[in-house]
């Protein structure tokens, strides 16, 4: 693989890293967002190919078995999410920047892995009170889900020292901001 740049978002689940990453690609022409693959169905109106490949849990596990990933995680029980080989073959072909929206362990991984090469970027719930509120009014989840995540959200905040910069996300806009300041110092190099 080429020696182009990424740029890692992590975060637990509702924290508005995806909400950010949106926001920085209209900003940014050189960036452009790598799409992970999953083993699970499209949820409303996702799109295969668009927020990610959508590979079942069998094709997942023949991708595993072809080495096609740079990373991979079994996030829960047979929920598997990674960032395919062929993506950041795709994005650095054309001398673009590849930006990530992953769980914070693949993002703790892709930027064990690349290094220089990698800006990781850690984005904070205000509390958990507001991360919890915030996955609430998403309605996409039943409880039990819900309090998994929340859960998981709890051991997630634990990771964020292990990323470059740490970005609050209490008011949107001020997080964008603080994000476009990280990337520019970043890309200036």
């Amino acid at each position: 693989m080429d020696n182009g740049k990424l740029i890692i978002f992590s975060a637990p689940s509702g924290a508005g890293k995806s909400t950010i990453v949106n926001q920085l690609l209209n900003c940014y022409p050189s960036m452009e967002f790598s799409i992970s693959a999953c083993s699970r169905e499209p949820r409303g109106q996702e799109v295969h190919g668009k927020e990610y490949y959508f590979l079942g849990l069998e094709g997942f596990k023949e991708k595993i078995n072809q080495n096609a990933f740079v990373e991979w995680e079994e996030v829960y029980e047979n929920n598997f999410y990674g960032t395919l080989k062929s993506e950041l073959d795709r994005i650095w072909s054309k001398g673009g920047v590849a930006v990530f929206d992953i769980d914070v362990v693949g993002g703790v991984n892709l930027k064990s892995q690349f290094g220089e090469q990698a800006l990781s970027i850690f984005v904070k719930p205000p509390s958990i009170e507001e991360l919890e509120r915030r996955l609430r009014n998403r309605k996409t989840e039943t409880e039990d889900k819900l309090q998994m995540r929340l859960a998981k959200a709890e051991e997630e905040l634990t990771f964020a020292t292990k990323f470059d910069a740490v970005v609050e996300n209490d008011i949107l806009e001020r997080a964008v901001r603080k994000s476009e300041y990280i990337i520019e110092e970043f890309l200036s190099k």
